[in-house]
């Protein structure tokens, strides 16, 4: 497993962009329940990402033992890389998510829910994007706090928001929940898997609230689709 370093803290106040942005209607906090979320099919998305026109200036590790291999490509309103899944269990102390269960627990995350609070490792589907470094500054990239994941893995579909920040030089991890709902090993100190997993990030869209899992699905479904249109 990696050796994780402190997030940072998000920035408050960032205004909602007009493109992809969809506010909840309900809290829709519930954990996740199926692994193929939506419309789109796990095989419709992973068809549009066979190639990769590389964005960033360098590869990432997945671990810190594995040599720089991952590149950040781009496509027509999305960036997407092809890694393993580490387990992320920062953010709000649980009874799955604490120091006991994970040697490299921390008790907060890059981007907070619509009261302050960390978000909840354990029970939002979020993904781990590297901080912002020499190799690829995310931000710049049109990729944001909140924003929309399709999360892919054996045939299966998750939808998460971008809810923390990891390592400069390592890519490839998703809170306990996204794990759990495809299927792997969600223990963040044993679990996790070391490939075949694809993240497909929507650029410009957020999730209001970010806690929002419904939302989430909901926006998710609608940006996979215009990206099957526009790839």
């Amino acid at each position: 497993m990696r050796i994780r370093t402190l997030t940072l803290a998000a920035a408050s106040g960032a205004a909602l962009l007009a493109a992809g942005v969809l506010p909840a209607n309900a809290s829709g906090t519930t954990s996740p329940t199926s692994a193929q979320e939506g419309t789109v099919s796990a095989g419709d998305l992973l068809a549009k990402v066979t190639s990769c026109s590389q964005i960033s200036n360098g590869k990432y590790k997945t671990d810190d033992e594995t040599s720089a291999t991952i590149p950040v490509c781009g496509k027509n309103g999305a960036v997407f890389w092809k890694a393993d899944m580490d387990v992320d269990c920062d953010g709000q102390r649980t009874s799955k998510c604490n120091e006991d269960t994970d040697p490299w627990y921390q008790d907060d995350t890059a981007f907070h829910q619509s009261n302050g609070k960390p978000l909840k490792a354990d029970s939002l589907p979020y993904v781990v994007v590297p901080s912002s470094s020499g190799i690829w500054n995310y931000s710049s990239a049109g990729i944001k706090g909140g924003g929309v994941v399709a999360v892919i893995y054996n045939n299966k579909v998750e939808y998460a928001v971008v809810g923390d920040t990891g390592p400069t030089k390592i890519i490839g991890e998703a809170s306990y929940a996204t794990a759990n709902a495809l299927g792997i090993d969600p223990d963040p100190e044993t679990g996790g898997v070391d490939s075949g997993v694809t993240y497909i990030l929507f650029k410009n869209s957020k999730v209001s609230p970010i806690e929002s899992h419904s939302a989430a699905v909901t926006l998710g479904d609608q940006l996979a689709q215009q990206f099957l249109r526009n790839n």
